[in-house]
């Protein structure tokens, strides 16, 4: 792909992404001419990353160059456990709403295309509360959604024969538990922490149950 459209994919400047290359965060684009350079899928990722690296964690690029090239070295699975900790575990999340609220803001966030929030909504998987008439999804249904793009993503979608509709019971379970174990953790210690730490010690309990 040409420049144009890798700055169009990413929202990074073509500048920036030349930058990126000067400074050897980047691979070099592969030459098709004298003043033609052609990007590929993994200039997409690789900047997708620097981004994370730089808005979530607030990295300078001389650490995420040397993040980089550990990265290189890295079995599949530990590049997996480091999409997962990217994708959500993102300190800067701390700062911002739980709650998402319409319908669109909520396919926006998470990928997910209109049908099939339908579709996980109908099946009790993804489950919005109402306010004042409008839809409003919690940080782990938030999750649920950007795992079922993933899961697609990664060949585990319906066009590879996977019923996403096996999710349910799962996820049936799922909330059902974390419910019993957050009833039973708030009794134990409703005396000892304030209404702050129950709701953060909550909050990030119920976001590890949904992962």
């Amino acid at each position: 792909m040409k420049i144009s459209e890798l700055a169009k994919r990413t929202g990074v400047p073509k500048e920036t992404i030349h930058y990126y290359v000067r400074e050897g965060v980047l691979p070099k684009p592969r030459k098709k001419g004298r003043n033609v350079a052609d990007y590929d899928e993994e200039h997409v990722e690789q900047i997708r990353i620097i981004k994370a690296l730089q808005d979530s964690y607030f990295l300078p690029l001389s650490v995420i160059k040397k993040i980089i090239r550990q990265q290189r070295k890295q079995s599949p699975s530990e590049l997996s456990s480091f999409h997962l900790l990217r994708e959500y575990f993102r300190p800067l999340d701390r700062f911002l709403t739980r709650e998402i609220a319409g319908r669109e803001a909520f396919q926006d966030a998470t990928g997910l295309a209109p049908k099939w929030l339908e579709k996980m909504e109908a099946w009790g998987i993804i489950m919005a509360g109402n306010v004042n008439g409008e839809p409003v999804y919690s940080q782990d249904d938030v999750i649920i959604g950007k795992l079922l793009v993933d899961m697609e993503r990664i060949g585990f979608g319906p066009k590879d024969g996977y019923d996403p509709e096996n999710l349910k019971p799962i996820s049936d379970f799922v909330r059902d538990d974390v419910k019993r174990v957050q009833k039973g953790y708030y009794d134990t210690n409703l005396g000892s922490l304030s209404a702050e730490e129950l709701e953060e010690k909550g909050s990030k309990f119920t976001e590890i149950m949904s992962l």
